[in-house]
Protein backbone atom coordinates (compact mmCIF):
# COMPACT_ATOMS: atom_id res chain seq x y z
CA UNK A 1 0.00 0.00 0.00
CA UNK A 2 1.58 3.30 -1.35
CA UNK A 3 1.49 5.81 1.41
CA UNK A 4 -0.03 9.32 -0.05
CA UNK A 5 2.48 12.03 -0.33
CA UNK A 6 1.43 15.76 0.92
CA UNK A 7 2.90 18.53 0.01
CA UNK A 8 4.53 20.52 3.46
CA UNK A 9 3.07 23.72 2.47
CA UNK A 10 -0.24 24.30 1.83
CA UNK A 11 -2.64 27.01 0.22
CA UNK A 12 -4.08 29.23 1.74
CA UNK A 13 -1.74 28.32 4.77
CA UNK A 14 -2.83 27.63 8.04
CA UNK A 15 -2.43 29.78 10.96
CA UNK A 16 0.46 27.91 12.03
CA UNK A 17 2.57 27.58 8.89
CA UNK A 18 1.63 31.54 8.40
CA UNK A 19 3.65 32.06 11.87
CA UNK A 20 6.48 29.98 10.86
CA UNK A 21 6.56 31.52 7.53
CA UNK A 22 6.59 35.08 8.94
CA UNK A 23 9.40 34.19 11.47
CA UNK A 24 11.63 32.95 8.83
CA UNK A 25 10.94 36.17 6.40
CA UNK A 26 11.69 38.30 9.48
CA UNK A 27 15.04 36.49 10.46
CA UNK A 28 16.21 36.43 6.58
CA UNK A 29 15.69 40.13 6.80
CA UNK A 30 17.52 40.52 9.79
CA UNK A 31 20.29 38.32 8.91
CA UNK A 32 20.48 40.73 5.42
CA UNK A 33 20.23 43.52 7.28
CA UNK A 34 23.17 42.85 9.79
CA UNK A 35 25.73 41.23 6.77
CA UNK A 36 24.25 44.67 4.87
CA UNK A 37 25.57 46.81 8.05
CA UNK A 38 28.44 44.94 8.51
CA UNK A 39 29.76 45.36 5.15
CA UNK A 40 28.72 49.23 5.10
CA UNK A 41 28.01 52.32 7.37
CA UNK A 42 25.50 53.46 4.69
CA UNK A 43 22.19 51.72 6.64
CA UNK A 44 20.91 53.93 9.73
CA UNK A 45 21.22 51.62 13.11
CA UNK A 46 18.24 52.48 13.60
CA UNK A 47 16.56 50.08 10.90
CA UNK A 48 18.67 47.31 11.94
CA UNK A 49 17.29 47.68 15.77
CA UNK A 50 13.69 48.11 14.22
CA UNK A 51 14.42 44.29 12.50
CA UNK A 52 16.09 42.73 15.23
CA UNK A 53 13.01 44.17 18.05
CA UNK A 54 10.18 42.69 15.24
CA UNK A 55 12.25 39.26 15.25
CA UNK A 56 12.67 38.87 18.96
CA UNK A 57 8.91 40.24 19.32
CA UNK A 58 7.98 37.53 16.90
CA UNK A 59 9.87 35.16 18.95
CA UNK A 60 8.30 35.93 22.23
CA UNK A 61 4.77 35.63 20.89
CA UNK A 62 5.21 32.22 19.33
CA UNK A 63 6.83 31.13 22.96
CA UNK A 64 4.13 32.13 24.49
CA UNK A 65 1.48 31.01 21.82
CA UNK A 66 2.50 27.28 22.39
CA UNK A 67 2.59 27.92 26.14
CA UNK A 68 -0.55 28.90 25.82
CA UNK A 69 -3.91 26.44 27.16
CA UNK A 70 -4.96 24.40 24.49
CA UNK A 71 -7.75 21.51 25.04
CA UNK A 72 -7.17 18.12 23.40
CA UNK A 73 -9.83 16.51 21.27
CA UNK A 74 -10.57 14.21 24.68
CA UNK A 75 -10.90 17.52 26.94
CA UNK A 76 -13.10 18.87 24.34
CA UNK A 77 -15.16 15.69 24.74
CA UNK A 78 -15.35 15.21 27.98
CA UNK A 79 -16.10 18.88 28.77
CA UNK A 80 -18.73 19.08 25.84
CA UNK A 81 -20.39 15.87 28.53
CA UNK A 82 -20.45 17.31 31.05
CA UNK A 83 -22.67 20.24 30.08
CA UNK A 84 -24.85 17.89 28.89
CA UNK A 85 -24.97 16.56 31.88
CA UNK A 86 -25.39 19.56 33.67
CA UNK A 87 -28.33 20.79 31.45
CA UNK A 88 -29.94 17.06 32.46
CA UNK A 89 -29.68 17.81 35.99
CA UNK A 90 -31.11 20.96 35.92
CA UNK A 91 -34.10 20.06 33.66
CA UNK A 92 -34.55 17.03 36.20
CA UNK A 93 -34.34 19.58 39.05
CA UNK A 94 -37.13 21.40 37.67
CA UNK A 95 -39.28 18.27 36.62
CA UNK A 96 -39.15 17.05 40.49
CA UNK A 97 -39.21 20.15 42.24
CA UNK A 98 -41.31 22.56 40.01
CA UNK A 99 -43.76 20.36 38.17
CA UNK A 100 -43.23 17.73 40.63
CA UNK A 101 -44.50 20.13 43.29
CA UNK A 102 -47.71 21.13 41.43
CA UNK A 103 -48.98 18.06 40.63
CA UNK A 104 -48.55 16.72 44.50
CA UNK A 105 -50.72 19.92 45.11
CA UNK A 106 -53.12 19.17 42.78
CA UNK A 107 -53.81 15.48 44.02
CA UNK A 108 -54.04 16.67 47.30
CA UNK A 109 -56.69 19.15 46.28
CA UNK A 110 -58.46 16.31 43.86
CA UNK A 111 -58.35 14.00 46.66
CA UNK A 112 -60.15 16.86 48.96
CA UNK A 113 -63.06 17.03 46.41
CA UNK A 114 -63.26 13.82 46.28
CA UNK A 115 -64.10 13.61 49.98
CA UNK A 116 -66.86 15.96 49.32
CA UNK A 117 -68.21 15.85 45.71
CA UNK A 118 -72.03 13.65 45.60
CA UNK A 119 -71.93 10.44 44.77
CA UNK A 120 -72.99 10.91 41.22
CA UNK A 121 -69.69 12.73 40.50
CA UNK A 122 -67.30 10.12 42.80
CA UNK A 123 -66.12 7.85 39.36
CA UNK A 124 -65.61 11.13 37.46
CA UNK A 125 -62.68 12.19 40.32
CA UNK A 126 -61.64 8.66 41.06
CA UNK A 127 -60.38 8.86 37.71
CA UNK A 128 -59.20 12.52 37.89
CA UNK A 129 -56.95 11.32 40.94
CA UNK A 130 -55.76 8.22 39.34
CA UNK A 131 -54.53 10.34 36.41
CA UNK A 132 -53.10 13.13 38.56
CA UNK A 133 -50.50 10.03 40.23
CA UNK A 134 -49.83 8.32 37.19
CA UNK A 135 -48.88 11.54 35.85
CA UNK A 136 -46.94 12.09 38.85
CA UNK A 137 -45.45 8.89 38.77
CA UNK A 138 -43.95 9.36 35.22
CA UNK A 139 -42.24 13.16 35.89
CA UNK A 140 -40.64 11.02 38.80
CA UNK A 141 -39.33 8.77 36.13
CA UNK A 142 -38.33 10.94 33.83
CA UNK A 143 -36.55 13.58 36.54
CA UNK A 144 -34.96 10.08 37.42
CA UNK A 145 -33.77 8.92 33.93
CA UNK A 146 -32.19 12.43 33.52
CA UNK A 147 -30.54 12.58 37.03
CA UNK A 148 -29.27 8.64 37.95
CA UNK A 149 -28.58 10.52 41.38
CA UNK A 150 -27.33 6.81 42.54
CA UNK A 151 -24.58 6.74 39.81
CA UNK A 152 -22.30 8.67 41.60
CA UNK A 153 -22.55 7.49 45.24
CA UNK A 154 -23.54 3.37 44.06
CA UNK A 155 -21.09 3.24 40.84
CA UNK A 156 -22.02 1.78 37.39
CA UNK A 157 -22.61 -2.15 38.27
CA UNK A 158 -24.96 -1.14 40.52
CA UNK A 159 -26.59 1.91 39.32
CA UNK A 160 -27.43 -0.03 36.23
CA UNK A 161 -28.63 -3.11 37.86
CA UNK A 162 -31.10 -0.68 39.73
CA UNK A 163 -32.01 0.68 36.49
CA UNK A 164 -32.66 -2.23 35.16
CA UNK A 165 -34.82 -4.04 38.01
CA UNK A 166 -37.13 -0.98 37.63
CA UNK A 167 -37.23 -0.46 34.52
CA UNK A 168 -37.96 -4.40 33.16
CA UNK A 169 -39.53 -5.40 36.48
CA UNK A 170 -43.39 -5.72 34.59
CA UNK A 171 -42.06 -6.86 31.28
CA UNK A 172 -41.27 -11.05 30.59
CA UNK A 173 -37.81 -10.16 29.22
CA UNK A 174 -35.26 -12.40 30.90
CA UNK A 175 -31.99 -10.19 31.55
CA UNK A 176 -28.31 -10.37 32.79
CA UNK A 177 -25.47 -8.17 33.86
CA UNK A 178 -22.27 -9.51 33.77
CA UNK A 179 -19.17 -7.85 35.30
CA UNK A 180 -16.05 -9.27 35.79
CA UNK A 181 -13.62 -6.98 37.47
CA UNK A 182 -14.62 -4.10 39.90
CA UNK A 183 -15.29 -1.09 38.07
CA UNK A 184 -13.70 1.31 40.12
CA UNK A 185 -11.58 4.20 38.91
CA UNK A 186 -13.41 4.75 35.83
CA UNK A 187 -13.92 8.65 34.91
CA UNK A 188 -16.96 9.89 35.32
CA UNK A 189 -17.20 10.70 32.01
CA UNK A 190 -17.15 7.16 30.71
CA UNK A 191 -19.29 6.04 33.39
CA UNK A 192 -22.14 8.23 32.81
CA UNK A 193 -21.65 7.51 28.99
CA UNK A 194 -21.75 3.73 29.21
CA UNK A 195 -24.91 4.17 31.98
CA UNK A 196 -27.03 6.95 28.93
CA UNK A 197 -25.97 4.06 26.07
CA UNK A 198 -26.92 1.25 28.30
CA UNK A 199 -30.38 2.62 29.08
CA UNK A 200 -31.18 4.45 25.40
CA UNK A 201 -30.43 0.77 24.50
CA UNK A 202 -32.72 -0.76 26.66
CA UNK A 203 -35.84 1.66 25.64
CA UNK A 204 -35.28 0.60 21.95
CA UNK A 205 -35.24 -3.14 22.74
CA UNK A 206 -38.35 -2.41 24.49
CA UNK A 207 -40.06 -0.39 21.94
CA UNK A 208 -38.83 -1.99 19.06
CA UNK A 209 -37.02 -5.93 19.31
CA UNK A 210 -40.11 -8.04 21.26
CA UNK A 211 -36.85 -9.98 22.42
CA UNK A 212 -36.84 -12.43 25.30
CA UNK A 213 -33.65 -12.52 26.40
CA UNK A 214 -30.96 -9.54 27.33
CA UNK A 215 -27.02 -10.01 28.21
CA UNK A 216 -25.03 -6.96 29.10
CA UNK A 217 -21.71 -7.53 30.12
CA UNK A 218 -19.07 -4.72 30.98
CA UNK A 219 -15.77 -5.56 31.22
CA UNK A 220 -12.07 -3.71 31.68
CA UNK A 221 -9.27 -4.32 29.33
CA UNK A 222 -6.40 -2.78 28.84
CA UNK A 223 -7.40 -0.21 25.72
CA UNK A 224 -10.65 0.65 27.70
CA UNK A 225 -13.92 0.02 28.84
CA UNK A 226 -15.96 -2.47 26.83
CA UNK A 227 -19.94 -2.63 26.72
CA UNK A 228 -22.05 -5.42 25.03
CA UNK A 229 -25.60 -5.39 25.08
CA UNK A 230 -27.33 -8.83 22.78
CA UNK A 231 -30.91 -9.39 22.46
CA UNK A 232 -33.03 -12.25 20.58
CA UNK A 233 -35.50 -9.97 19.18
CA UNK A 234 -36.34 -9.53 15.25
CA UNK A 235 -33.19 -7.33 14.71
CA UNK A 236 -33.44 -3.96 12.33
CA UNK A 237 -31.09 -3.21 9.73
CA UNK A 238 -28.28 -0.86 11.16
CA UNK A 239 -27.30 2.27 8.67
CA UNK A 240 -23.99 3.96 8.33
CA UNK A 241 -25.87 7.46 9.33
CA UNK A 242 -28.88 6.55 11.65
CA UNK A 243 -29.94 10.09 12.20
CA UNK A 244 -31.06 11.02 8.97
CA UNK A 245 -32.63 7.14 8.44
CA UNK A 246 -34.66 7.68 11.62
CA UNK A 247 -32.51 5.70 13.93
CA UNK A 248 -32.37 8.27 16.64
CA UNK A 249 -31.90 6.26 19.33
CA UNK A 250 -28.24 4.65 17.50
CA UNK A 251 -27.46 8.18 16.56
CA UNK A 252 -27.62 9.19 20.37
CA UNK A 253 -25.68 6.42 21.18
CA UNK A 254 -23.04 6.91 18.70
CA UNK A 255 -22.37 10.24 18.74
CA UNK A 256 -22.12 9.66 22.72
CA UNK A 257 -19.14 7.08 21.95
CA UNK A 258 -17.68 9.40 19.49
CA UNK A 259 -17.44 12.46 21.53
CA UNK A 260 -15.66 10.18 23.81
CA UNK A 261 -12.90 8.92 21.16
CA UNK A 262 -14.60 5.23 21.22
CA UNK A 263 -15.80 2.45 19.08
CA UNK A 264 -19.22 1.43 17.94
CA UNK A 265 -19.89 -1.93 16.20
CA UNK A 266 -23.83 -3.01 16.01
CA UNK A 267 -24.46 -6.46 14.39
CA UNK A 268 -27.94 -7.37 13.40
CA UNK A 269 -30.33 -9.05 11.36
CA UNK A 270 -33.77 -9.08 10.75
CA UNK A 271 -35.00 -12.14 13.21
CA UNK A 272 -31.79 -12.99 14.28
CA UNK A 273 -31.35 -10.64 17.20
CA UNK A 274 -28.60 -7.47 17.67
CA UNK A 275 -25.32 -7.01 19.53
CA UNK A 276 -23.85 -3.82 20.05
CA UNK A 277 -20.17 -3.48 21.10
CA UNK A 278 -18.99 0.05 22.49
CA UNK A 279 -15.39 0.25 23.25
CA UNK A 280 -14.16 3.30 25.57
CA UNK A 281 -10.81 4.26 25.47
CA UNK A 282 -9.03 5.21 28.86
CA UNK A 283 -8.30 8.84 28.90
CA UNK A 284 -3.95 9.40 29.24
CA UNK A 285 -4.53 10.40 32.71
CA UNK A 286 -6.54 7.00 33.59
CA UNK A 287 -5.09 4.50 31.13
CA UNK A 288 -1.60 3.42 33.95
CA UNK A 289 -4.60 3.01 36.61
CA UNK A 290 -7.06 1.41 34.29
CA UNK A 291 -4.44 -1.05 32.74
CA UNK A 292 -4.32 -3.03 36.44
CA UNK A 293 -7.41 -4.45 36.65
CA UNK A 294 -8.67 -5.72 40.27
CA UNK A 295 -10.26 -9.14 40.63
CA UNK A 296 -13.67 -9.31 42.66
CA UNK A 297 -12.42 -11.82 45.67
Amino acid sequence: MHASLKPHLTWPPSQKQALRLTFVLCALSALGNLLAFASSHGMPLALLILDLAALASLGVHHFYSRKSIKFEPQELAERLLQVQENERHRLSRELHDDIGQLLTAAKLQSDWLKRRLPEELQGQCATLCETLEETLAKVRDVSAILNPRQLASLGLEASLRAHLLKTLANTSLHWSLECQQRLTGIPEEMTVAAFRVTQEAVTNILRHAQAQNLVIQLQRQPQGLRLSICDDGQGFSPQQYPGPAGQSGMAGMAERIDQLGGTLHVTSELGQGTRIEALFPWAPRARERASAPKAIH
